[in-house]
């Protein structure tokens, strides 16, 4: 594992929408559930009930994180939603359904992060997008905002997670202004 010299957080963005959607599917699941073990249509109502209570209990203990602040993480809920839709006749595609949100959402939820060493720059995105420093105009942290600008005029802009102090701007900014001359800027 590669280790930088510097990692910059990016603000976090809201993530109101991933959670709705989140929240959506597992309400469609625990209906869904209900409807089927009402009917008796499952062979399996155990796995039913062991799931119907997994969701609803995720889904609370998902509720209690966001009232302490914490960012509640639904995947789990929607893993135990796709394996009671394992269990329902026909529910195999639904199953898959719920795999990939669980996947997908942790994805949407991972940090933004940007990592600068000696050589090259790293966005933590999927795939990793990395950059050298010879495709650098400059590189500035200022009021909380950093921004690369690139040589073929592309320009990147983003708020930085707080925490940052004005000793970690200068050091952070003579680090990239280093490495900037480095290179015969």
């Amino acid at each position: 594992m590669k280790i930088y010299d510097f990692v910059i957080e990016l603000k976090r963005p809201s993530y109101r929408f991933i959670n709705w959607t989140s929240q959506l599917m597992l309400l469609l699941s625990i209906v869904s559930f209900c409807f089927v073990l009402f009917q008796r249509l499952s062979f399996r109502p155990a796995a039913i009930y062991i799931s119907l209570g997994g969701v609803i209990a995720w889904w609370i203990y998902c509720i209690v994180a966001e009232t302490k602040g914490h960012l509640p993480f639904y995947r789990m809920g929607l893993l135990i939603a796709a394996t009671g839709w394992y269990f329902v006749p026909n529910g195999g595609w639904i199953t898959l359904i719920y795999l990939v949100a669980a996947l997908l959402e942790k994805q949407a939820k991972f940090p933004q992060e940007i990592a600068f060493d000696k050589e090259e720059i790293v966005f933590n995105s999927f795939p990793k997008k990395r950059y050298s420093w010879e495709e650098m105009n400059n590189v500035i942290i200022k009021d909380g905002i950093i921004t690369i600008d690139f040589k073929n005029d592309k320009l990147i802009q983003k708020e930085i997670q707080s925490g940052a102090t004005e000793r970690d701007e200068r050091e952070f900014n003579e680090f990239c202004r280093n490495r900037l001359i480095g290179i015969g800027l």
